[in-house]
């Protein structure tokens, strides 16, 4: 932090001068120059992030590129430079009453080159109906202790500020985030504030100044305008509260909301499954035993993981800082769908990881990762260790991204997550394959779903210069490689289509052969859309489905095509060439024979 430079003294002798260091201490990237407000304590827990670590802990994890926010009490001006510097929000304005400060303020603000991008005001922020121009403030010895408010107790300079109408400010600049601590002010802001348009508060209260009950009428005041508490991010005396879409305990969106965030915990503890089934107990508590809902796995509109039990044994240490992945599914496209979505936080934190953390899907298969999901890492993070967490640990660091995709309305996936695995997955693969595959269903066996005669449909399509393809037999980068190369794909309706559609492009196409009635060929459409620009020709040309006997999920389904129906409608789609070949639908008996008698007509 001391610079060096020479010079010459009255004789010509080259000297080396010291200059005065230009920061005496670093928090998270932010760079903070002397002040006579910093004292070797207060440096300590700057340069450790323990200064005012709970309200940046929270802003990190509420702030994002698309907010506008409002900083109330900037103080020494690191909280609101942390959050630029790191969340990068869109827009970001700076209140601080205490004159003494501004200089030092916009000195940090300048060493950091934020100058630009937070605008400062030495003003007193008010709600008050009729707000007068100006108001007392109290300078106390620290700064740290003055405020609105005058006490007995300590010796106090009084000096007139002026003042902001937040009204004013909320319908010009439409914040969304608000930052605060001014030191007991909260109380009077929050009585008379109309809190419109603001999806996260981080504020700190000071019941020093308005005593518990203050306290629990500022906290009553948020929870009836619809804000929750983030006990991940939270403590009794600093909150970080969410409404709408961003409190995680309703599903991940794609445009806004908890998908799109980021907490970091410290002492974080996970816990793998006990039991089998598709909703379990599982998943991440705070270092204080609270669940962490932002780590939760949700399918649709329900959450497959719910709070777990404390363990009565010591959870094993897990040093390091991880990315949590969540469940760590072995079936194909639920691994696509539902253990990828947190991985777009791999673009700002990948370079501070010890690893990804997952937990089993099934506690049978606790540690096993199969060699096409290596690959799979491979392709998004070449060399970051992945485990699996087989037992209760208590993570060092965990970072905590929302759900960025899976199935239901976040098929769509999250900007984020689309933008992370357009620029990541499958960059270094070459296009390398025929023009027309089809993505075939025949070598699974029945009860896995197919289609009924689906080698009859490949002899038509290769009739049509398509090539058959088993996605299965090949290894992820040479199904990549084909994906990339075709002009037309046509695929039977299975988990395939999903590695496809993260790396085609708007300018291929794309037919859909239903094999089920279902929504998964909606939100694989959904995925072909949002991902690769590409809007599928799904083709339901089903007579009817057939069921193994005692089977009653959708995925098992096996499809009987009119054949006829589905040769006019790729046609007309421009996936075939016209032709004088009809294709002709199976027998009922034919039907029989290629079923045998394990199926029933669903």
């Amino acid at each position: 932090m001391l610079a060096l430079h020479k010079t010459k003294d009255a004789g010509q002798h080259i000297m080396t001068v010291q200059s005065p260091p230009t920061h005496v201490a670093e928090c998270m990237g932010v760079k903070v120059p002397p002040s006579p407000f910093l004292n070797e304590t207060r440096i300590a827990r700057i340069n450790e992030a323990r200064y005012e670590g709970q309200e940046i802990a929270g802003a990190l994890s509420v702030v994002g590129p698309s907010d506008r926010v409002i900083e109330m009490g900037a103080g020494l001006g690191i909280v609101g430079a942390v959050t630029q510097l790191n969340a990068r929000p869109e827009a970001m304005v700076s209140f601080e009453a205490n004159p003494n400060m501004i200089p030092h303020i916009e000195a940090l603000y300048a060493l950091n080159k934020i100058k630009t991008k937070i605008k400062l005001h030495n003003k007193v922020l008010l709600t008050d109906p009729e707000p007068p121009e100006t108001v007392e403030f109290f300078l106390r010895n620290s700064f740290l202790g003055s405020s609105l408010t005058d006490t007995d107790k300590r010796e106090t300079e009084a000096v007139t500020i002026p003042t902001a109408r937040y009204e004013e400010l909320r319908t010009s600049f439409q914040p969304t985030v608000l930052l605060m601590d001014i030191e007991g002010g909260e109380l009077e802001f929050l009585r008379h504030a109309d809190l419109t348009g603001l999806r996260a508060i981080v504020l700190e209260f000071h019941p020093e100044s308005y005593g518990k009950e203050g306290m629990k009428e500022c906290k009553t005041i948020l929870r009836n305008a619809g804000f929750s508490k983030d006990n991940s991010v939270s403590t009794r005396l600093v909150w970080t509260c969410l409404r709408g879409p961003d409190v995680p305990n309703a599903p991940p969106l794609p445009d806004d909301g908890w998908s799109r965030k980021i907490t970091t915990l410290e002492d974080a503890l996970i816990f793998p499954p006990i039991e089998a089934g598709l909703v379990q107990a599982t998943g991440v508590l705070d270092r204080a035993g609270n669940y962490v809902a932002q780590g939760a796995l949700w399918r649709r509109d329900r959450a497959l993981t719910l709070p777990p039990a404390m363990p009565s044994d010591t959870p094993k240490a897990l040093e390091g800082t991880w990315l949590w992945g969540g469940p760590l599914w072995l079936h194909f496209g639920h691994f696509l769908a539902e253990s990828t979505p947190r991985l777009w936080a791999l673009d700002a934190h990948e370079s501070e990881l010890s690893g990804i953390l997952f937990t089993p899907k099934r506690p049978r298969n606790a540690g096993l990762i199969k060699r096409w999901q290596w690959k799979f890492f491979e392709e998004l993070a070449p060399g970051l260790p992945v485990k699996i967490a087989t037992e209760p640990m208590r993570v060092e660091r965990l970072i905590v991204p929302g759900q960025g995709f899976g199935l239901g309305a976040i098929s769509s996936g999250t900007p984020e997550f689309r933008a992370f695995m357009a620029e990541r997955f499958g960059a270094t693969v070459p296009a390398s394959g025929p023009e027309k595959p089809y993505i075939s269903r025949s070598k699974f066996e029945f009860r896995k779903g197919s289609l009924v005669g689906e080698e009859a449909l490949e002899r038509h399509l290769e009739a049509q210069g398509y090539e058959v393809f088993h996605p299965q037999e090949h290894d992820i980068a040479t199904q990549i490689a084909r994906y990339k190369a075709a002009s037309h794909i046509i695929a039977a309706e299975g988990s395939a289509i999903h590695l496809a559609a993260m790396v085609m492009g708007p300018a291929q196409k794309l037919a859909i052969i239903v094999r089920r009635r279902s929504s998964a060929t909606d939100y694989i459409e959904a995925h072909l859309k949002a991902f690769a620009g590409v809007t599928a020709l799904s083709v339901d040309a089903l007579i009817r489905n057939w069921m193994p006997k005692g089977e009653r999920k959708a995925r098992h389904a096996v499809g009987e095509i009119d054949f006829p129906a589905l040769q006019d409608a790729l046609l007309i789609g421009g996936f075939l060439a016209p032709s004088p070949e009809i294709w002709e639908n199976f027998s009922p008996a034919d039907v029989s024979a290629l079923l045998g008698d394990n199926f029933t007509e669903a």
